[in-house]
């Protein structure tokens, strides 16, 4: 819980404006780890929106652990490292830049 201390208003849209752009993320890049762990239809057009979507964002993370496959009979169970280290590091990524916003907040205190 955050101390009593009233923060600008300026501040309070930009924080929830960065969470909510990371809840946005968190949630594709959820159903992406859900659609493949338990073999969603590729050619389904939800799956298909959220893995172009979310393919972008977990790109940058793919190749640090190896991937695995379980193929099935009907479906293939994909478990995928990389997007999880993608909403790991978005999220950390949202928290430095709240943490930013809050030392300009601090800055702008000691000038008054």
């Amino acid at each position: 819980m955050e101390k009593a201390e009233k923060y600008p208003n300026w501040f309070l849209k930009a924080r929830g404006s960065v969470y909510l752009i990371l809840s946005i993320i968190e949630g594709l890049l959820a159903f992406r780890f859900l659609f493949k762990l338990l073999g969603a239809n590729p050619k389904n057009g939800v799956v298909i929106f959220i893995y172009s979507v979310t393919g972008i964002l977990s790109a940058p993370f793919s190749g640090i652990f190896r991937t695995v496959v379980n193929g099935g009979i009907e479906t293939s169970a994909v478990m995928e490292p990389a997007t999880i280290i993608a909403m790991i590091v978005y999220a950390l990524i949202a928290r430095a830049i709240v943490n930013i916003l809050k030392l300009q907040i601090n800055e702008n205190a000691d000038k008054q």
